[in-house]
């Protein structure tokens, strides 16, 4: 039997996590991601633009995880 990898293993321990604990490593992953970016300025403009709708109510600020 081949051992799990280290994702495998983080994979399968987040699926066992309720649902406010994985939203804070859903947080927690986007900051560091957002933090390795570079960001041109056609991006942060699209995210700015993002913002905007999002703040108007013209887009969903993002999708809610179900309560476990």
């Amino acid at each position: 039997m081949k051992p799990m990898s280290n994702v495998q293993e983080i994979e399968s321990a987040i699926e066992r996590l309720s649902a406010g604990d994985m939203q804070r490593i859903h947080e927690w992953l986007e900051n560091i991601l957002e933090d390795q970016l570079e960001l041109s300025e056609k991006f942060q403009d699209q995210i700015e633009r993002s913002e905007r709708e999002m703040a108007g109510g013209k887009r969903p600020r993002l999708r809610h995880l179900k309560p476990a």
